[in-house]
């Protein structure tokens, strides 16, 4: 029974904890907007979703590998389209819509995952 209630929440409960997660890395994007050789910082969500995803190999075994976060070396640099004088790589506007894009799909999986919730509680009451 336990399996199957993770199995079935598991893929948006891990999608939130990236998405917190990235969210705190696209903030701090802006936070450094005018940080002269402040580098822009992000990782790929889909990839480390389906990590997250994986059959609980070694990378979720321990302690820290998959609890929120990540590695040093998870982390990229993003690569700017316009260089600046000062050696900061932040776009406001990418780091911005970016930000809006991640706090929309956050909101949508924590809405998948209170409906999925709801309907095992009403399953489990017998409505």
């Amino acid at each position: 029974m336990t399996a199957s209630f993770r199995d079935s929440i598991g893929l948006h409960a891990n999608a939130l904890v990236l998405r917190e997660r990235r969210g705190e890395i696209l903030a701090s994007n802006i936070a450094n907007a005018a940080t002269p050789n402040f580098k822009a910082r992000d990782f790929d969500f889909e990839a480390e979703l389906t990590r997250a995803m994986g059959t609980g190999g070694p990378d979720r075994t321990a302690p820290g590998h998959f609890g929120g976060a990540l590695a040093e070396g998870q982390l990229g640099y993003r690569v700017p389209v316009t260089t600046s004088l000062d050696g900061n790589t932040v776009e406001l506007a990418t780091e911005q819509m970016e930000f809006a894009e991640n706090t929309l799909r956050y909101q949508t999986s924590l809405q998948l995952l209170n409906r999925r919730i709801s309907g095992l509680m009403t399953a489990i009451k017998g409505e």
